[in-house]
């Protein structure tokens, strides 16, 4: 392997690993539960899709004619019988009014923070930042951008 791809591998604390659908080596960033099978995350991501289908109080038939597929063919994305592109969870996402990201969240919280509490604290900050009105989001970037700045200084005069 590469320098290059070496301090790749270290920067972002990636696991060489393998996967029942994959024949090469892989590699990961560990979850908090270790390392979930690619099978394991589509699994979750279908049982965030139910749940989100479920608070809609939608049944599969309902849903799967608002986005133009058999019950069956839907009921597979749940069951995770079918892997679901990215396209079909946007579609979804739509037709669901939710972000697609409830259901990535649900699949990989990892990727929101080093712990389980950051994660689902950084998780609960966007979701209360999907519902706040435009002039309010302004204001909070403006917020945020300043001190994201604040904190280089700091940073770069701690060095």
């Amino acid at each position: 392997m590469t320098t290059k791809l070496d301090g790749h591998i270290a920067e972002l604390g990636l696991v060489k690993t393998s996967d029942p659908e994959n024949e090469k080596p892989v590699y990961r960033r560990e979850g908090f539960d270790g390392i979930v099978t690619f099978e394991g995350l589509d699994t979750k991501v279908g049982e965030a899709l139910r749940n989100c289908r479920q608070q809609r109080d939608l049944s599969r038939a309902e849903l799967a004619t608002l986005v133009g597929l058999s019950e069956q063919v839907y009921g597979r994305y749940e069951r995770n019988s079918s892997k679901m592109h990215v396209s079909r969870m946007i579609h979804l996402s739509e037709v669901l009014g939710v972000s697609p990201l409830t259901m990535l969240y649900s699949a990989a919280p990892h990727l929101w923070g080093a712990t389980d509490k950051e994660a689902e604290t950084r998780f609960r900050m966007m979701k209360m930042l999907e519902d706040l009105p435009s002039e309010t989001m302004s204001s909070i970037v403006t917020l945020l951008e300043t001190v994201a700045v604040l904190q280089d200084e700091t940073t770069r005069s701690k060095k």
